[in-house]
Parts: structure tokens; sequence; C-alpha cells
């Protein structure tokens, strides 16, 4: 039989599924998946169930229910002062990650070039590939993930198209800052290119740090494409509600690429999601405090068990230096150690990499009950102090 798609057929099983799978055999705690363990604010839970039952459960707009384009139109005026138009400027998504693939989709032609910048979420590169576009990887490095301008520079071209942008970063917890912002921008303008902004943890960053939207930037919403997310910004991930915006003739081919796609998203939790995007400040306020403090018992946590941990100012995920344990077996090798012997699951940050990254470091995720993350750490501390360093590989 003639070959099926050879790009997917040489993708193996994603890290996140052969872990998830791992600890659920081995009955560990899961810090691997970025989900939380708790539901989302009850209001708009119920005001889900309310709108299941009012009578509109058909085909809703392509582009999304009137009151969640407004409200994303909204949102962007309250939180960052864009200016958003609320009919043409907004296309709803069935999840953030269908979003990114819609914006690519409306952006690049065969040969297209895209700088992308590493460690990065795995759905961007097969993407980019699958379309026939050619990815130019710029690689930040730990601890500090400082955004290196000289490389950055050389990845942009004469063809290149578009810079994938991930603020707050997954998997780094790195917010990019307002100067680095602005050597991107530049970029972009002298190269004439757009940004795709991947901001599905705007609301999650911590003390000392600020979210800048890049499209806030001088010359930038004209060619910026935002991503937002009510699975992250509300912990409703399993509903799968995204949201793009951006200017009006880029958002008509976003839109037809959405089409494409899944045409469109429950209206039910659309409408729930429009409600949830009008609460008041301190919801949103309070979910990053509530964040901020989890982060900072499993920072602590791993620190006392000996682990260096790197900053993370914003996202769901911390990330730990495991040779520091005097671990010799590699991330992989590590985070199946932990999962099936101290029932603690995470993930290795080797896998956000195309190709040979660092090899010692571990995602965690926080955004789980205090107690989970107790109980968690107890575990870890039962393993490290059970086996001699020399035998942690």
């Amino acid at each position: 039989m003639k070959q099926a798609n050879a790009l997917l057929a040489a993708s193996g099983t994603t890290i996140f599924t052969v872990m998830s799978a791992l600890a659920v055999k081995h009955n560990a705690i899961n810090l691997g998946q970025g989900f939380p363990d708790t539901e989302g604010p009850e209001d708009i839970v119920r005001a889900a169930a309310d709108a299941l039952l009012d009578g509109r459960n058909q085909y809703p707009p392509l582009t999304g229910v009137p009151e969640l384009r407004e409200a994303v139109a909204a949102a962007n005026a309250r939180f960052y002062g864009l200016e958003v138009d609320p009919v043409a400027g907004v296309v709803v998504t069935s999840g953030a990650t269908e979003a990114i693939t819609a914006c690519l989709m409306a952006l690049l032609n065969p040969g297209d070039e895209v700088v992308l910048i590493e460690p990065l979420y795995d759905t961007y590169l097969p993407v980019v590939k699958m379309l026939g576009a050619v990815p130019k990887l710029v690689r930040l490095q730990p601890p500090h993930w400082a955004l290196p301008h000289a490389a950055l520079q050389a990845a942009f071209g004469p063809k290149t198209k578009l810079l994938l942008l991930n603020s707050p970063m997954n998997p780094t917890g790195k917010v990019f800052t307002r100067d680095e912002l602005a050597f991107i921008a530049g970029l972009l303008r002298q190269h004439d290119a757009y940004a795709v902004c991947d901001e599905v943890y705007e609301h999650l960053v911590f003390s000392g740090a600020k979210h800048i939207p890049l499209a806030t930037l001088p010359g930038m919403a004209e060619r910026s494409l935002r991503i937002g997310s009510a699975g992250k910004t509300f912990s409703l991930t399993g509903w799968k509600v995204g949201y793009v915006s951006g200017p009006v003739p880029l958002m008509g081919l976003v839109a037809k690429a959405h089409q494409n796609l899944t045409f469109t998203t429950p209206p039910n939790l659309q409408r729930a999601v429009a409600y949830g995007l009008a609460k008041p400040d301190f919801y949103f306020e309070g979910l990053a405090a509530g964040l901020e403090e989890r982060r900072n018992l499993l920072d602590a946590g791993l620190k006392r068990l000996g682990f260096s941990t790197l900053p993370a100012s914003g996202s769901y995920f911390v990330t730990a230096d495991v040779s520091s344990l005097g671990f010799e077996g590699g991330d992989v090798a590590f985070c199946e150690a932990i999962t099936t012997q101290a029932g603690v699951a995470a993930i290795p940050v080797s896998a956000f990499y195309a190709g040979d990254g660092p090899r010692h470091y571990a995602r965690f995720a926080f955004c789980k009950q205090s107690h989970v993350l107790e109980e968690a750490l107890r575990r870890l501390e039962g393993w490290v102090a059970a086996r001699p360093l020399t035998a942690l590989a």
C-alpha cells in the first residue's frame, strides 16, 4: 500500500501520554501534565449548565457567539488597552492548540520560514512542518532563559514569515520582559514579519513579573495574532475553548482556517466563558496569587530535598535540575524512576527540544491542591533518602 503521511507516521507517542499512562499504572501523583485537580469556578460551570438548557444548541456562528467575541474584545481593552473589533477581530476556537494551528494555516505558505524559540510546546514544530514551512530554531539557555539577541537576529532572513512567541512560556515559566519584546518587535518590523502569540498563561503571572502582550508595542497590533485560553484562565482545561484576536484582514484568514478544522465550538461553553471573562479583577488577581503560593510550596520543597530549581515567573511549572541530586541517567530516566519508584510523575524537559537539548531538567506542575503537592514531596523525600547518590541512576 502507498505510504500515508510520512511526518505523522514518524511521530512517536507524546511524552505527556507516555508519562500519564505510567502515572496511572503506578498510581503516581501526576505532576507531569499541566491540568488542575479541582473544578473551575462554580458560577462559570453553572452558567454553562444553564446555557445548555436555554434552547440554543444548534450550530453557533463560525467565529463564535456574539457574547464571547464581545467579551474577548472587552478583555483586550480592559487588561491591555488593545482595541479589537468584536465582530471581525475575534475567532473562537476549540482550544488554544487549534487556535495555534489556525493562525499558522492563515499565515504560512510552503517554503516560508518560521522563527521558533526553544524549549517549545510540542505542537508548534509538527504543525509548521506539515504546512510545508521551514522552522528556524533559537534556543534559550538555562538557568535564566535570557533572549539571545545575536542568535535571534541571525534566525531572521528574507524568507521569514513569522515568529511564534509563547509568553508566559511553557515549560520554562519565563515571562518575556519589555526590553526583550522590543527587540523582537524591531526584528519583525525590519523583516515585515508577523507574530503568532501564544498567551494562554496571560493571567498566571507572579509577583515581580508582568505580562506584556507583544501587540501592545508600537507597530505590532497590525501584525500580531494573540491567542488566549479559557482552560488556563478558569481552570477548565477539558472545555477546550480558545480565542484568537487580531487585525481584521488576518482574522478573516484565521476564520477560514478554523472553518476547515473544527468549524465551531459548543455554544453553551462559549456563553459561560463570556460570563467568566467579565468577572471582577479580584478573581484574576486571586487566581495568580493562589498559584504563586503553590509554586512557592513546591519550589521550597524541591530545594529542601536537594534539587536546584530555576526561576518560574508564570505558567503552571517549575523546572528542577536533577543532576544536583547526583542522578546520572538523564531526564527521561529520572522521570521514569520517580514515577515507578516514588509515585510522582514529571516531564523531562528534553521533550521540549527538537534536537539535543539539556538532559538533566524535569518539569513539575504545581497547579494542584496544596495537600497533593505536600504528599508528592513526602514521596520524593522518601525516595531520595532511600537511595544512595551513587545508585540513583
